[in-house]
């Protein structure tokens, strides 16, 4: 018999004998059903709880605003460069130091909201916060 010829007489099968393949899987899923139930990664996490209670408003924070064409606004009064940082001067010496929430018109450029924050830095406050409107649904 020659290794690379197929003779009608030879008993050529061209299946593929899946018994094996059988055997094995049943043999894994014998043993992972087995070991499954005996491995157990239970870890304890305590989670804070979640109150639906608005957070009360801190009368020291102040709110700054820079809209679509880079004016700053403190507490809804327009103030040029000079004026908030002399505010923003006055802030720093208070204390505790008040909270600022930075809010930005979404067209404003970078630029602008990054000015404002480099000037909040610079002064030396440190809770700085950034307002966000909801998304209207």
């Amino acid at each position: 018999m020659a290794l690379g010829s197929l003779d009608d007489s030879e008993d050529f099968n061209p299946e593929i004998n899946t018994t094996p393949l059988v055997d094995v899987m049943l043999v894994l899923l014998v043993v992972f059903m087995v070991t499954l139930p005996m491995i157990r990664h239970d870890v304890t996490v305590d989670l804070p709880q979640a109150s639906s209670t608005p957070a009360k408003e801190d009368p020291r924070a102040i709110e700054l605003a820079v809209d679509a064409e880079g004016r700053v606004r403190w507490d809804n009064a327009v103030i040029d460069a000079a004026a908030l940082d002399a505010k923003l001067a006055d802030a720093a010496l208070s204390q505790p130091q008040p909270e600022i929430r930075l809010g930005a018109d979404k067209r404003v450029a970078y630029e602008h909201v990054a000015e404002v924050m480099a000037a909040v830095q610079r002064h030396g406050l440190t809770r700085l916060g950034f307002v966000m409107q909801p998304p209207a649904h």
